[in-house]
């Protein structure tokens, strides 16, 4: 299983399994999508289902060989670890309370990580999934996918290059209205686990959608969050978790922000945003229009960059595949995180040196656990009144 590259010369194509995302699951579609858009990863494996007619029916679907369709991801990481063309990375796609179990048994198989996010349910599942993965010496990614849209990298790159002068304030947003009636207890399934505080754990709306918007904004910032006071609040009766949260946020090195979740907001279907302010200048990015960049210099006339048009320039370049005004989107993004994964993974296991600086735009297992501890800590703050409560992850 080769692709060809640019230059005419022949790779191995990495392959994969996929544990969750059967027949009927939106994310795991929407992962495969992906992995496929660019040819460099090959899925031949998965426990796709924990429903064993199901699994092995999702398996076929996917032209998945009947002997590495599994019922079970134990028996799975097993079976392949001890296989010479065993997977050498495994995709999870299943609820949250599964995530660390499952990348337990595949890290210890030695096997490397590609996981939905959140990373974990619990700061002690986080903590260990980080240690382990530096004793088992393997690489672990985090789908935090809109970190892939190539104007967020040119944002990241702009900040990183001094062009706002110091950053003062960071305000990102993740606003949907898919949660506004209460589907989930009428056994709608994406909403009944997501509200579940077993499966999906402390927080709905944090751990679905506002973990985006806290990833996006350090992402862009290139800055980690200091301290939190929250007010999560359930907006539709009876609902078991939260579906709006308000946050202020204080970030290393002295900006203040905030952070907006809601999930019963009428008319916005899925509103990301985040807005950087320096002393110099200010840029905001949508993902509802993610193929531009708003940069404001003081003093100056705004002007937006296009993706692919003049201004556009650095990674955003490299990740564009189309020219300006040929649109790219949301599963583009997700594409480009996929072949980052899959060359970081296989530079690794290769043991070939990485391209300077590429891994550090693809979240890894670290990203993931600040990500739970800014939910952890935002929990933490609402149920103690809004009080500021620490939301660094020392990873130390």
């Amino acid at each position: 299983m080769v692709y060809a590259t640019a230059d005419g010369s022949e790779r191995d194509r990495l392959r994969v399994g996929m544990v969750g995302g059967g027949r009927g699951a939106f994310i795991g579609a929407v992962h495969r999508l992906a992995m496929r858009l660019n040819d460099r990863i090959a899925l031949v494996a998965g426990a796709l289902s924990s429903d064993p007619v199901n699994a092995t029916a999702s398996a076929a679907e996917l032209g998945i060989a009947p002997d590495r369709a599994y019922a079970d991801y134990r028996a799975m990481a097993s079976a392949e670890a001890a296989r010479p063309d065993g997977i050498e990375a495994v995709v999870i796609v299943t609820p949250n309370h599964l995530h660390a179990p499952i990348a337990t048994a595949f890290l210890e198989a030695g096997i490397d990580i590609i996981c939905d996010k959140p990373l974990s349910t619990t700061m002690a599942e986080a903590e260990a999934l980080v240690a382990l993965t530096a004793a088992r010496k393997r690489k672990f990614i985090v789908t935090l996918n809109n970190t892939g849209y190539a104007m967020v990298r040119q944002a990241r790159e702009m900040v990183a290059a001094g062009e706002l002068g110091e950053i003062v304030a960071i305000h990102a947003a993740y606003i949907q209205d898919w949660l506004t009636l209460p589907i989930d207890a009428e056994g709608q399934k994406q909403a009944e686990w997501r509200t579940d505080p077993s499966r999906a754990g402390e927080s709905a709306v944090l751990a679905d959608i506002g973990v985006h918007a806290f990833n996006l904004a350090a992402f862009i910032s290139g800055r980690q969050a200091e301290s939190v006071s929250a007010d999560l609040f359930t907006a539709v009766p009876g609902r078991r978790l939260d579906d709006n949260a308000h946050l202020l946020v204080r970030w290393v090195d002295g900006a203040r922000g905030t952070l907006i979740a809601s999930q019963t907001s009428p008319g916005h279907y899925n509103d990301l945003s985040v807005r950087i302010h320096g002393s110099k200048a200010s840029l905001e990015w949508r993902g509802t229009a993610p193929e531009e960049l708003r940069h404001a210099r003081y003093g100056e006339e705004a002007r937006t960059i296009i993706r692919g048009g003049f201004g556009s320039a650095g990674e955003a370049q490299r990740v564009s595949r189309m020219p300006a005004a040929h649109p790219e989107g949301y599963i583009e993004a997700f594409a480009n995180l996929y072949r980052d994964a899959a060359e970081i993974i296989r530079a690794h296991r290769d043991e070939v040196e990485l391209a300077a600086g590429r891994a550090a735009f693809v979240p890894d297992v670290v990203d993931g656990a600040r990500g739970v501890k800014f939910v952890a800590a935002a929990v933490a703050s609402a149920k103690n009144g809004g009080a500021w409560t620490p939301a660094a992850f020392d990873q130390t």
